[in-house]
């Protein structure tokens, strides 16, 4: 299984949004690199919801529940997406400071490459997040 975060602005979808919807396609992403890391997406792997912009928190965290398929939001049809479900929030609240505080992340996808809207997360970056959310 692999690990992910995807990111959204709260103003234009939020985690409680997410958790009332219970279920979503992650539509809308249109950057190469993004896109590239939609497609590598599995169904059961597991992703932070992270709040950009305003908050800049990691808030939850979901799950991939159909791999990437056509965007039918692009009309060039060039896009993907991928169907993602809410499943818990995180107890604590992680944020950019904490995660960019930690020299375990200098080479987290999100510090790393800030403006990426879904990054790649390895198994040991996944377990300090999680520990530090105070999640299991």
């Amino acid at each position: 299984m692999a690990h992910w975060l995807i990111k959204s602005e709260p103003s234009a979808y939020s985690w409680p949004q997410f958790v009332k919807d219970r279920k979503t396609s992650w539509t809308g992403v249109r950057n190469a690199q993004a896109a590239i890391n939609l497609k590598a997406m599995k169904p059961g792997d597991r992703c932070f919801f992270y709040h950009s912009n305003e908050g800049k928190e990691i808030v939850g965290i979901a799950e991939v529940a159909k791999a990437a398929y056509p965007d039918p939001t692009d009309k060039d049809g060039k896009a993907v997406t991928v169907d993602v479900k809410a499943v818990a929030p995180v107890k604590a609240r992680v944020t950019l400071a904490a995660i960019k505080a930690d020299p375990r992340l200098k080479d987290f996808g999100l510090v790393r490459q800030s403006r990426l809207s879904v990054v790649p997360v390895n198994d040991e970056q996944w377990k300090l997040i999680l520990k530090m959310s105070e999640t299991k």
